[in-house]
Protein backbone atom coordinates (compact mmCIF):
# COMPACT_ATOMS: atom_id res chain seq x y z
CA UNK A 1 0.00 0.00 0.00
CA UNK A 2 2.66 2.62 0.99
CA UNK A 3 4.36 1.74 -2.88
CA UNK A 4 1.17 2.75 -4.24
CA UNK A 5 0.81 5.92 -2.04
CA UNK A 6 3.92 6.80 -3.56
CA UNK A 7 3.02 6.12 -6.92
CA UNK A 8 -0.19 8.28 -6.72
CA UNK A 9 1.55 11.00 -4.77
CA UNK A 10 4.52 11.28 -7.46
CA UNK A 11 1.76 11.15 -10.15
CA UNK A 12 -0.47 13.77 -8.57
CA UNK A 13 2.28 16.14 -8.15
CA UNK A 14 4.13 15.93 -11.36
CA UNK A 15 0.54 15.29 -13.35
CA UNK A 16 -0.05 19.33 -12.14
CA UNK A 17 3.09 20.00 -13.66
CA UNK A 18 1.30 20.44 -17.15
CA UNK A 19 -0.79 23.20 -15.46
CA UNK A 20 2.51 25.31 -13.95
CA UNK A 21 4.36 24.73 -16.87
CA UNK A 22 2.66 26.60 -18.97
CA UNK A 23 1.81 29.48 -16.71
CA UNK A 24 5.72 29.58 -17.25
CA UNK A 25 6.36 29.56 -20.31
CA UNK A 26 4.55 32.37 -21.38
CA UNK A 27 7.18 34.71 -20.23
CA UNK A 28 10.16 32.54 -19.95
CA UNK A 29 12.08 30.31 -22.65
CA UNK A 30 11.66 26.57 -21.43
CA UNK A 31 15.43 26.54 -20.15
CA UNK A 32 15.33 28.95 -17.87
CA UNK A 33 11.61 27.16 -16.62
CA UNK A 34 13.96 24.36 -15.76
CA UNK A 35 16.80 25.89 -14.38
CA UNK A 36 14.77 27.77 -11.87
CA UNK A 37 12.39 24.62 -11.36
CA UNK A 38 16.42 23.02 -10.37
CA UNK A 39 17.22 25.40 -8.41
CA UNK A 40 14.57 25.80 -6.29
CA UNK A 41 14.07 22.17 -5.42
CA UNK A 42 17.51 22.02 -4.95
CA UNK A 43 17.09 24.76 -1.99
CA UNK A 44 13.89 23.28 -0.89
CA UNK A 45 15.91 19.91 -0.07
CA UNK A 46 19.00 21.71 1.44
CA UNK A 47 16.29 23.38 3.94
CA UNK A 48 14.67 20.05 4.60
CA UNK A 49 17.57 17.93 4.99
CA UNK A 50 18.66 20.41 7.01
CA UNK A 51 15.65 21.14 9.36
CA UNK A 52 15.46 17.33 9.85
CA UNK A 53 19.57 16.76 10.83
CA UNK A 54 20.23 14.41 7.78
CA UNK A 55 23.41 14.72 6.79
CA UNK A 56 25.06 12.87 3.92
CA UNK A 57 28.02 10.29 3.74
CA UNK A 58 30.07 12.59 1.51
CA UNK A 59 32.19 11.87 -1.92
CA UNK A 60 30.13 9.83 -4.70
CA UNK A 61 29.97 13.44 -6.46
CA UNK A 62 30.83 11.92 -9.74
CA UNK A 63 28.33 9.38 -10.03
CA UNK A 64 26.03 12.33 -8.59
CA UNK A 65 26.90 15.03 -11.57
CA UNK A 66 26.64 11.30 -14.12
CA UNK A 67 23.14 11.20 -12.75
CA UNK A 68 21.90 14.79 -12.66
CA UNK A 69 23.35 14.62 -16.65
CA UNK A 70 21.34 11.51 -17.36
CA UNK A 71 17.70 12.18 -15.64
CA UNK A 72 17.39 15.97 -15.44
CA UNK A 73 19.97 17.93 -17.99
CA UNK A 74 20.17 16.03 -21.24
CA UNK A 75 16.47 14.85 -21.02
CA UNK A 76 15.36 18.59 -20.39
CA UNK A 77 17.31 20.01 -23.33
CA UNK A 78 16.31 17.24 -25.73
CA UNK A 79 12.52 16.95 -24.81
CA UNK A 80 12.13 20.51 -25.20
CA UNK A 81 13.95 20.82 -28.47
CA UNK A 82 11.66 17.42 -29.76
CA UNK A 83 8.67 18.78 -28.57
CA UNK A 84 8.57 21.51 -30.54
CA UNK A 85 8.80 19.59 -33.89
CA UNK A 86 5.88 16.33 -32.44
CA UNK A 87 2.75 16.93 -31.08
CA UNK A 88 2.22 16.55 -27.52
CA UNK A 89 0.20 12.73 -27.63
CA UNK A 90 3.28 11.29 -29.65
CA UNK A 91 6.33 12.69 -27.15
CA UNK A 92 3.74 11.73 -24.40
CA UNK A 93 4.07 7.93 -26.22
CA UNK A 94 7.64 8.25 -27.04
CA UNK A 95 8.62 8.94 -23.49
CA UNK A 96 6.86 5.80 -22.14
CA UNK A 97 9.38 3.23 -23.94
CA UNK A 98 11.19 4.70 -20.41
CA UNK A 99 9.59 1.43 -18.85
CA UNK A 100 11.12 -0.52 -21.52
CA UNK A 101 14.42 0.80 -21.64
CA UNK A 102 14.59 0.27 -17.38
CA UNK A 103 13.61 -3.49 -17.96
CA UNK A 104 15.99 -4.04 -20.29
CA UNK A 105 18.97 -2.23 -19.06
CA UNK A 106 18.55 -3.68 -15.41
CA UNK A 107 20.86 -6.98 -15.73
CA UNK A 108 23.71 -5.01 -17.44
CA UNK A 109 23.53 -2.25 -14.31
CA UNK A 110 22.46 -3.63 -11.20
CA UNK A 111 24.35 -6.97 -9.81
CA UNK A 112 22.07 -9.82 -10.00
CA UNK A 113 19.05 -8.61 -11.94
CA UNK A 114 16.69 -9.88 -14.71
CA UNK A 115 14.12 -9.72 -17.08
CA UNK A 116 11.16 -11.72 -16.20
CA UNK A 117 8.08 -12.14 -18.50
CA UNK A 118 5.61 -11.00 -15.36
CA UNK A 119 7.67 -7.76 -15.38
CA UNK A 120 7.49 -7.43 -19.04
CA UNK A 121 4.35 -7.65 -19.62
CA UNK A 122 3.01 -5.47 -17.23
CA UNK A 123 5.49 -2.84 -18.59
CA UNK A 124 3.72 -3.96 -21.91
CA UNK A 125 0.24 -3.52 -20.57
CA UNK A 126 1.28 0.53 -19.17
CA UNK A 127 2.25 0.84 -22.55
CA UNK A 128 -0.89 -0.18 -24.32
CA UNK A 129 -2.56 1.89 -21.71
CA UNK A 130 -0.80 4.78 -22.51
CA UNK A 131 -1.49 4.39 -26.24
CA UNK A 132 -5.05 4.31 -25.74
CA UNK A 133 -5.14 7.32 -23.61
CA UNK A 134 -3.90 9.16 -26.69
CA UNK A 135 -5.91 7.60 -29.12
CA UNK A 136 -7.60 9.94 -30.78
CA UNK A 137 -4.69 12.75 -31.28
CA UNK A 138 -2.51 9.61 -32.71
CA UNK A 139 -5.42 8.49 -35.22
CA UNK A 140 -5.90 12.19 -36.75
CA UNK A 141 -2.11 12.89 -36.71
CA UNK A 142 -1.40 14.01 -40.73
CA UNK A 143 1.73 11.41 -40.17
CA UNK A 144 4.42 13.95 -40.77
CA UNK A 145 6.15 13.11 -37.69
CA UNK A 146 9.76 14.59 -37.14
CA UNK A 147 11.77 11.43 -37.56
CA UNK A 148 14.66 14.01 -36.04
CA UNK A 149 12.86 14.72 -33.20
CA UNK A 150 11.06 11.89 -32.23
CA UNK A 151 15.08 10.47 -32.01
CA UNK A 152 15.61 12.73 -29.51
CA UNK A 153 12.95 11.74 -27.26
CA UNK A 154 13.66 8.05 -27.41
CA UNK A 155 17.32 9.21 -26.71
CA UNK A 156 16.47 11.22 -23.99
CA UNK A 157 14.15 8.40 -22.82
CA UNK A 158 16.72 5.98 -22.79
CA UNK A 159 19.21 8.58 -20.25
CA UNK A 160 16.46 8.59 -17.77
CA UNK A 161 16.20 5.01 -17.45
CA UNK A 162 19.80 4.78 -16.90
CA UNK A 163 20.31 7.58 -14.66
CA UNK A 164 16.84 5.37 -12.83
CA UNK A 165 18.75 2.48 -12.74
CA UNK A 166 21.91 3.82 -11.37
CA UNK A 167 19.77 5.39 -8.26
CA UNK A 168 18.98 1.60 -7.22
CA UNK A 169 22.66 1.51 -6.95
CA UNK A 170 22.65 4.03 -4.34
CA UNK A 171 20.04 2.90 -2.11
CA UNK A 172 22.27 3.09 1.16
CA UNK A 173 22.14 6.57 1.35
CA UNK A 174 19.44 8.50 2.22
CA UNK A 175 16.48 9.49 -0.41
CA UNK A 176 16.48 13.35 0.39
CA UNK A 177 20.32 13.24 0.12
CA UNK A 178 20.10 11.46 -2.84
CA UNK A 179 17.52 14.08 -4.33
CA UNK A 180 19.26 17.05 -3.05
CA UNK A 181 22.61 15.90 -4.64
CA UNK A 182 21.13 15.19 -8.03
CA UNK A 183 19.76 18.40 -8.12
CA UNK A 184 22.68 20.17 -7.24
CA UNK A 185 24.34 18.83 -9.90
CA UNK A 186 21.61 19.00 -12.26
CA UNK A 187 21.53 22.54 -11.21
CA UNK A 188 24.58 23.73 -12.55
CA UNK A 189 24.72 22.04 -15.47
CA UNK A 190 21.11 23.14 -16.91
CA UNK A 191 22.40 26.62 -15.82
CA UNK A 192 25.25 26.46 -17.65
CA UNK A 193 23.17 25.19 -20.53
CA UNK A 194 20.92 27.98 -20.13
CA UNK A 195 23.67 31.09 -20.41
CA UNK A 196 24.59 29.32 -23.69
CA UNK A 197 21.33 28.62 -25.81
CA UNK A 198 19.02 32.01 -23.72
CA UNK A 199 20.93 34.52 -22.90
CA UNK A 200 19.87 36.06 -18.99
CA UNK A 201 19.38 39.53 -20.51
CA UNK A 202 16.47 38.04 -22.22
CA UNK A 203 14.97 36.90 -19.66
CA UNK A 204 11.81 38.61 -17.91
CA UNK A 205 10.31 37.62 -15.12
CA UNK A 206 6.72 38.46 -13.77
CA UNK A 207 4.13 37.50 -10.74
CA UNK A 208 2.34 34.63 -12.74
CA UNK A 209 5.90 33.10 -14.07
CA UNK A 210 7.56 33.60 -10.91
CA UNK A 211 4.67 31.72 -8.86
CA UNK A 212 4.49 29.29 -11.42
CA UNK A 213 8.43 27.95 -11.55
CA UNK A 214 8.16 28.66 -7.12
CA UNK A 215 5.49 26.02 -7.52
CA UNK A 216 7.43 23.81 -10.00
CA UNK A 217 10.61 24.13 -7.83
CA UNK A 218 9.21 23.72 -4.66
CA UNK A 219 6.91 20.70 -5.42
CA UNK A 220 7.46 19.08 -8.94
CA UNK A 221 11.47 18.60 -8.19
CA UNK A 222 12.24 19.12 -4.38
CA UNK A 223 9.19 17.21 -2.97
CA UNK A 224 8.48 14.77 -5.59
CA UNK A 225 12.37 14.28 -5.90
CA UNK A 226 12.51 12.77 -2.70
CA UNK A 227 9.32 10.91 -2.99
CA UNK A 228 10.78 9.36 -6.11
CA UNK A 229 13.85 8.25 -4.45
CA UNK A 230 12.27 6.64 -1.91
CA UNK A 231 9.76 4.31 -4.46
CA UNK A 232 13.15 3.79 -6.40
CA UNK A 233 15.20 2.15 -3.56
CA UNK A 234 11.72 0.73 -1.67
CA UNK A 235 9.86 -0.91 -5.08
CA UNK A 236 12.97 -1.02 -7.62
CA UNK A 237 12.85 1.14 -10.47
CA UNK A 238 10.92 -0.43 -13.20
CA UNK A 239 7.78 -0.14 -10.80
CA UNK A 240 8.66 3.61 -10.22
CA UNK A 241 9.29 4.14 -14.50
CA UNK A 242 5.81 3.71 -14.45
CA UNK A 243 4.94 7.26 -13.14
CA UNK A 244 5.29 7.87 -16.67
CA UNK A 245 2.27 6.23 -18.12
CA UNK A 246 0.79 7.24 -14.65
CA UNK A 247 1.76 11.44 -14.99
CA UNK A 248 -0.23 12.00 -18.69
CA UNK A 249 -3.26 10.30 -17.47
CA UNK A 250 -3.30 12.54 -14.31
CA UNK A 251 -2.76 15.55 -16.27
CA UNK A 252 -5.70 14.86 -18.44
CA UNK A 253 -7.91 14.30 -15.24
CA UNK A 254 -6.45 17.10 -14.08
CA UNK A 255 -6.96 19.47 -16.91
CA UNK A 256 -10.67 18.15 -17.08
CA UNK A 257 -11.04 19.02 -13.24
CA UNK A 258 -9.60 22.52 -13.24
CA UNK A 259 -9.80 23.38 -17.15
CA UNK A 260 -13.52 21.84 -17.81
CA UNK A 261 -11.65 20.01 -20.83
CA UNK A 262 -13.48 16.76 -21.77
CA UNK A 263 -13.34 13.40 -20.70
CA UNK A 264 -13.76 10.23 -23.17
CA UNK A 265 -13.84 6.56 -22.33
CA UNK A 266 -10.59 6.28 -23.94
CA UNK A 267 -9.68 8.08 -20.38
CA UNK A 268 -11.09 5.79 -18.46
CA UNK A 269 -10.04 2.64 -20.85
CA UNK A 270 -6.70 3.93 -20.33
CA UNK A 271 -6.79 4.53 -16.09
CA UNK A 272 -8.06 0.72 -15.83
CA UNK A 273 -5.60 -0.40 -18.00
CA UNK A 274 -2.37 1.41 -16.21
CA UNK A 275 -3.87 0.66 -13.02
CA UNK A 276 -3.93 -3.03 -13.82
CA UNK A 277 -0.28 -3.10 -15.11
CA UNK A 278 0.59 -1.49 -12.02
CA UNK A 279 -0.93 -3.65 -9.49
CA UNK A 280 0.35 -7.08 -11.79
CA UNK A 281 3.72 -5.05 -11.46
CA UNK A 282 3.34 -5.31 -7.50
CA UNK A 283 1.73 -8.54 -7.11
CA UNK A 284 4.44 -10.46 -9.36
CA UNK A 285 7.04 -8.74 -7.74
CA UNK A 286 5.49 -9.63 -4.67
CA UNK A 287 5.95 -13.40 -5.46
CA UNK A 288 9.50 -13.18 -6.62
CA UNK A 289 10.28 -11.64 -2.95
CA UNK A 290 8.47 -14.58 -1.62
CA UNK A 291 10.47 -17.18 -3.61
CA UNK A 292 13.81 -15.30 -3.40
CA UNK A 293 13.60 -15.71 0.82
CA UNK A 294 13.52 -19.45 0.30
CA UNK A 295 15.81 -19.90 -2.54
CA UNK A 296 17.42 -16.40 -2.99
CA UNK A 297 16.91 -16.43 -7.30
CA UNK A 298 18.34 -13.52 -9.20
CA UNK A 299 16.96 -9.88 -8.32
CA UNK A 300 13.80 -9.94 -9.85
CA UNK A 301 12.55 -6.17 -11.60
Amino acid sequence: MKHYLYLLGIGLIWGSQFIFQKMAVTDLAPVWVGTGRALVGFLTLVVICSALRIKGKGGRWFQYSLIGLLEATIPFVLVAWGQQYLDTSIAAVLMGTIPFFTIMLAPLLIKGAKITMAGLGSVVLGFLGLILLFLPDLASNSGNTNWLGAAAIIFASGCFAIALLMLKNMSDEHPLIVARNVLATASVQILAVAWLISPISEVTITTSSATAVVYLGLMCAGIVYFLYMQLIRDAGPVFASMTNYLVPLIGVLLGAAINGELITAYTWGALAIILLAIASNQYFSGREAKKKVAAKPALSV
